[in-house]
């Protein structure tokens, strides 16, 4: 099973787009606080519909403790610093796609840290910033389902 990481995100109807990716791909949410909002939010629950009750999300206090209960699965950064195309990276079965605030991304002193297999980019136009993180968020993990023949959909 995947797993899609937002590590401190920050507006709410990103996250509920995501929650209602997840319920229906079977992937698992995990958010890193702080969150910018609470899950409570009526634009996250406007977002995710009633998917929210379907999906499987964690809260976790801190990007460390999140480490420490996933053991050896690896986690891979998506990241507009990265270099290496998402189409070009060999996903696994439980890893964990992690993606940063939406204003900022995440942290140069984590993303180029050890905590991370791998770091992974989705190609922009040069003059591009971003692409919205729920977007990025399905991209990525489509390509990751699409590897695996897409076998936890049958």
């Amino acid at each position: 099973m995947l797993n899609v990481v937002l590590f401190e995100p920050e507006i709410p109807p990103n996250t509920g787009n995501i929650m209602r990716l997840c319920a229906n791909t079977g992937a698992r949410l995990h958010l890193v606080e702080p969150l910018g909002f609470t899950l409570e939010e009526k634009l996250l629950r406007r977002a995710a519909l009633d998917y929210r009750d379907f999906a499987s999300v964690e809260v976790h206090p801190n990007f460390q403790s999140l480490k420490a209960g996933a053991g050896q699965a690896r986690f891979i950064a998506v990241s507009t610093k990265a270099t290496i195309r998402y189409d070009q990276f060999q996903f696994e079965d439980n890893d964990f796609l992690t993606f940063g605030p939406e204003t900022r991304g995440l942290p140069e002193a984590l993303l180029f840290s050890d905590a991370f297999a791998a770091s992974i980019t989705i190609p922009m136009r040069p003059d591009s910033r971003s692409i919205n993180l729920s977007n990025a968020a399905a991209i990525v993990l489509f390509e990751a389902f699409r590897q695996q023949d897409f076998a936890s959909f049958h």
